[in-house]
């Protein structure tokens, strides 16, 4: 029983919006997800997804990539993307999912999940550069960003907490792992709001999404003693990433 990791399989099952112009990488990306994943993951283990899923501008638009995903092995951790135009209140995308079948789908959205030896945390997070956000309408990123920490903050609480119970009922203190969409630490690019809440609370493996097409940068960047790990799919090649259950050296 695993926990792996993957951002962006940016699925289109029933919208035009081929990915193949991004690169060779990308070319019959659908078909490379279906078949790593049968190869990698097993009907016991966890795929946590942070962000990016579908193209779908609303639910129903989404259900056919959801459906792929839920016929995969494992059960799914989902966080929202930038470009998840489907997403809605936890409740409607549990609601929508009963009522279709989707019956592997958790939601990882101001709260905190236990799995495994781990405790998941996470949001969607945020760039601080405006030359980096790609909006229709100007944004108040200064506002974004605190929504944001304040939302990391919520999940961090309630991770916190489940630690806690953890430690007093079964004598184990597990690992907080977080999970952002948006990356806070690349090639040079800081999120302190973010990165600051990550250290108060110890973290020390933070996953993300969302870089595309730079394939020839470290996996694995350490930055105030936290890893900040890239694992949007077409980096991975789409073949979900394993988390091993100790930190690197």
């Amino acid at each position: 029983m695993s926990v792996y990791v993957m951002a962006d399989t940016h699925l289109s099952l029933a919208v035009n919006k081929p990915m193949d112009k991004f690169g060779a990488r990308w070319a019959k990306h659908t078909e490379k997800i279906k078949e790593n994943w049968l190869k990698t993951v097993g009907e016991q283990d966890t795929v946590v997804i942070p962000g990016d899923l579908s193209w779908g501008i609303n639910l129903e638009e989404a259900l056919p990539d959801f459906r792929l995903i839920n016929d995969l092995p494992g059960k799914k951790i989902l966080l929202k993307g930038n470009h998840d135009y489907w997403w809605d209140t936890v409740k409607k995308m549990t609601e929508f999912n009963e009522a279709n079948g989707i019956d592997s789908f958790t939601y990882l959205h101001n709260n905190a999940l236990r799995c495994e030896d781990f405790i998941l945390c996470g949001s969607r997070g945020w760039y601080t550069e405006e030359k980096k956000v790609i909006t229709a309408n100007e944004v108040d990123t200064a506002k974004l960003i605190a929504r944001e920490v304040g939302r990391l903050k919520t999940s961090l609480d309630c991770g916190r907490a489940i630690r806690e119970q953890v430690l007093a009922e079964e004598g184990r203190e597990l690992e907080m792992l977080v999970f952002l969409h948006f990356p806070p630490y690349f090639k040079g690019y800081i999120c302190d709001e973010i990165i600051l809440e990550l250290y108060r609370y110890g973290i020390e493996r933070c996953y993300f999404g969302h870089i595309h097409g730079m394939y020839d940068v470290p996996m694995t960047r350490r930055y105030m003693d936290i890893d900040f790990t890239l694992i949007a799919g077409d980096f991975l090649g789409f073949v979900p990433l394993k988390i091993e259950t100790e930190r690197r050296p």
